[in-house]
């Protein structure tokens, strides 16, 4: 059971950093001047509305940033068959180590498991003033 758990969330957390590693997003900025009026990711950034005066007065005052920030576009997918012979022998020895490290315990059997105590009637110890020190 904890096998199974831990083996699907570890999967999960590796399709998320393959996921992450991949994304690619833009993150657009708008100033007006030195004032940062807007910062959008994945959309336009909205305007201030001074592109009218500035056909008029050919200044510009307005400026935007684009920043790009891509991810990875190649993935590569290797084998075991791809590492180098020694690295092949060194991991095959240490799987095999670990794995037959550990050695189970045997099975122990409860003989008084399914055993019922007698019903008491009254508390003999107390009654004959018999204690354990």
């Amino acid at each position: 059971m904890l096998k199974q758990l831990l083996h699907k969330g570890f999967s999960i957390s590796l399709a998320l950093i393959v996921l992450f590693s991949t994304v690619s997003f833009t993150i657009e900025k708008h100033y007006c001047g030195d004032v940062l009026v807007d910062v959008s990711v994945f959309y336009e950034a909205e305007k201030c509305g001074m592109e009218a005066i500035e056909l008029a007065q050919k200044k510009s005052c307005c400026k935007d940033e684009i920043d790009i920030v891509e991810g990875q576009d190649e993935l590569k997918i290797s084998s075991f068959e791809d590492l180098e012979f020694e690295k092949q022998q060194f991991l095959s020895a240490f799987i095999y180590s670990y794995i037959n490290g550990f050695e189970s315990l045997p099975k122990q059997t409860i003989p008084h498991k399914d055993y019922s105590p007698p019903n008491l009637v009254a508390d003999i110890q107390v009654l004959d003033q018999v204690f354990i020190i």
